[in-house]
This record gives C-alpha cells, structure tokens and sequence, in this order.
C-alpha cells in the first residue's frame, strides 16, 4: 500500500511541470467507496475516497471525436482498502450546466485474490482496468465548478469471463480553473 502512495505521489511529481503549460483545471473530491450498482457487485470494501486530479486543455489536434480533455486523477481509499490512478480523456458538454463524460485506465492496489464469505472470487480480477466516468457539474464563478462524479473500474470480462465485480465511486469535485 506504501508504495502505491509513493507511486501516486512520484507520478504527479513528474507532471508537475507539464501542468504549468497545459493544465486547465485541478479538482479535489470525497467519494463514497463501493457504491452498489447495476454494474457492480459487493466486494467487501469500507471507507471514503479522497481525490485529486488534473484535467489539461482540449485537444484540438482530435477535434474529430470532439476534442477531449486529457485527465489523470487519484483516488485513495480511507480505510486502506483499494486505491487508484487514472488517466484517459474526457468532453465537456456545456457550460454553466454541464455533462462530462469520460474514459481511461486504472491502476489499483487492491488485492490479486479476495473470497466472499460464500467462496466466490471478489477481486477486481486484473491490475489494469478501463475507468469510465461521468459528472455532471455546475460553474459557481468564472474559475470555480462543483460536479457530482461517477467512477466505475472493471476489466470489462476481457480477463476472466466469470469473475468481474467492477467498484463504483460517486461523490462530489471542487473544480478550480487555472488561469
């Protein structure tokens, strides 16, 4: 777990200087853990998420599919139960009032093998996983948004069409515009 921090930590380190030149916004979120779904299943797991992320500018050179902003964000788990980084692209769709819908790869630390109390399998079945997300936001001032969020992170059954309980996380972003 240790080194999951330290590996969330180094990673936004390195960007560092890349968010002075391309970064548009940073947010800062809590979340409900293991929210119960259609798109997952329980596995056990407790605590809130604290988040933290960046969003870079569009990118014009895709305007073909919209022009999506580049994002990375980390999501850590209050009782030491699975963590993540992500990163993937998402669009903003309006202004004042907005959808932003998104999608990327995890990385988590949760464990390679976990049973249920009735013997079935409830990791999340591969290290790397497709993150697609969504928020729906309101701008509060010219520099402030708030969002209600939805992260999902699941292997999609490409792994292990058996086993797939996916982890859903909702809560809520500050978002602040960089000038």
């Amino acid at each position: 777990m240790k080194s999951f921090y330290m590996f969330v930590l180094t990673t936004f380190i390195w960007l560092a200087p890349l968010q002075q030149a391309t970064a548009q916004e940073i947010f800062v979120g809590v979340a409900a853990h293991e929210v119960d779904t259609p798109l997952s299943m329980k596995i056990g797991e407790e605590g809130v998420d604290l988040q933290v992320g960046y969003r870079g500018k569009r990118i014009e050179a895709l305007s073909a599919i919209g022009a999506p902003s580049p994002y990375i964000f980390a999501s850590i788990n209050s009782a030491g139960d699975t963590s993540l980084i992500a990163a993937g692209l998402s669009w903003k769709i309006g202004t004042k009032f907005y959808l932003r819908p998104g999608i990327g790869l995890a990385i988590h630390d949760g464990p390679s093998l976990r049973f249920a109390p009735d013997g079935s399998q409830t990791q999340l079945g591969s290290r790397i996983l497709f993150e697609p997300e969504l928020a729906i936001g309101v701008q509060l001032s010219e520099r402030i948004d708030l969002e209600a969020s939805w992260v999902h992170v699941s292997h999609a059954q490409l792994f292990n069409g058996n086993q797939n309980p996916g982890l859903d996380i909702i809560g809520a972003r500050l978002v602040i515009k960089l000038p």
